[in-house]
């Protein structure tokens, strides 16, 4: 698989011809990752790939616990073990093309900053309701450094109830069409559940279609997404908004919600949409405990082997609050900070954000540690 158009991001992004994401190609060495590889823990699990093929999964065997003494990483000794098995067995292929695009050079992470056009959303509910305040807020956005100006007309929080197309319809269509003749230089998402609201979105100059039902709430969303050839973010959410934080439960929520990615992911490219657009979203907050999205910031490497851009949404959630004690979520500035940090060093390449000048320094810097420098830097 070779390399896909560049995102138009920041100062270009008025031209919104190219809308696809790079793809992972499955063949560069490890040696061009920009971290360091010994730090790199994926845990391929054995469910991933039929389990009759023991010659595959057994190079897998306590991949996640054994140290190695001859100083290669456990990532790059399973390479080395399955790459003599890839070429006649489809599992040690298919793990084979996961390692490669864990390792694959990060790219520098890009900020979607949330324009809620709602008046129930948990954070800022009501700040944006009319166009006019909707627009400046966006513009203040992409000065500050995003990349994306993710619009959303219908509330998503634990308890909340579904809204009519028509109503979201009313609210986002006006919104997008006064960012883009207001020249705000950024790319727009929709933020939807629902086909028709991304058909009209797009239509109306939005670029990009974020489904926090991954396809499930709309059985004609994948097959709207992919006629559209646009960026999708597909996201994990157990239940729906309205009962999805009554009693969730996992054993080990990233392996679960890893397993539930992969079969969708592979959902929305049997509908059509190109590898290119798709993005995964593990739902931090939606259908999880504390300790379940506590589990997702740290292991937010794990996420990587499916060899697709991640996007981290954990802006001023409610977990962030149950760690500090904080209450009021506009006041959770540096929980968030903290969790942006974690995700940008586990590789996610996506931060959905409320505070998009904080997290744009946040980014800087966990850019940094990932071996990503601004470019006047690595001047001579």
């Amino acid at each position: 698989m070779g390399t896909g158009h560049e995102l138009i991001f920041g100062p270009a992004a008025d031209q919104l011809e190219p809308r696809a994401i790079p793809v992972r190609s499955a063949s560069s060495s490890l040696t061009e990752s920009p971290f360091d590889r010994d730090q790199v823990r994926v845990a391929f699990r054995t469910d991933a790939a039929s389990e009759s093929d023991h010659s595959a999964l057994s190079i897998l065997a306590d991949a996640e616990t054994r140290e190695l003494e001859s100083g290669l990483s456990l990532l790059e000794c399973k390479r080395n073990q399955l790459a003599p098995l890839a070429e006649h067995n489809p599992t040690a292929a298919m793990l084979l093309a996961a390692s490669d695009a864990a390792c694959q050079p990060l790219a520098r992470p890009k900020l979607m900053g949330i324009l809620n056009v709602t008046p129930d959303s948990f954070s800022d509910g009501g700040e944006h309701n009319d166009v006019e305040s909707a627009t400046a807020r966006a513009r203040a956005m992409a000065l500050a450094g995003a990349d994306i100006i993710d619009v959303g007309g219908e509330s998503t929080r634990p308890g909340s109830e579904p809204v009519d197309e028509a109503a979201e319809l009313e609210r986002v269509l006006p919104v997008i069409e006064s960012i883009r003749a207001a020249g705000v230089r950024a790319l727009i998402s929709i933020d939807t559940r629902k086909s028709n609201v991304a058909a009209r979105a797009l239509e109306a100059g939005a670029n990009w279609v974020n489904d926090t039902s991954a396809g499930a709430y709309d059985s004609a969303m994948l097959s709207t997404v992919a006629g559209l050839d646009c960026p999708y973010v597909a996201m994990h959410m157990r239940g729906t908004p309205r009962d999805m934080q009554d009693a969730p439960r996992y054993e080990d929520p990233v392996h679960e919600i890893l397993c539930w990615l992969r079969e969708r992911a592979a959902t929305c490219l049997e509908a059509g949409i190109s590898p290119a657009n798709l993005i995964v979203d593990p739902g931090i907050g939606f259908g999880k405990r504390p300790e379940d999205n506590v589990a997702l910031v740290r292991r937010t490497t794990e996420l990587r082997s499916l060899g697709l851009p991640i996007l981290g949404g954990v802006s001023r959630k409610a977990f962030l609050g149950q760690l500090t004690g904080i209450q009021a979520p506009d006041a959770r500035l540096g929980a968030t900070a903290a969790a942006v940090a974690l995700c940008v060093a586990g590789g996610a390449e996506i931060l959905r954000v409320h505070d998009v000048e904080l997290c744009a320094q946040v980014i800087a810097v966990s850019a940094a540690h990932n071996g990503l420098f601004p470019t006047a830097l690595l001047q001579p």
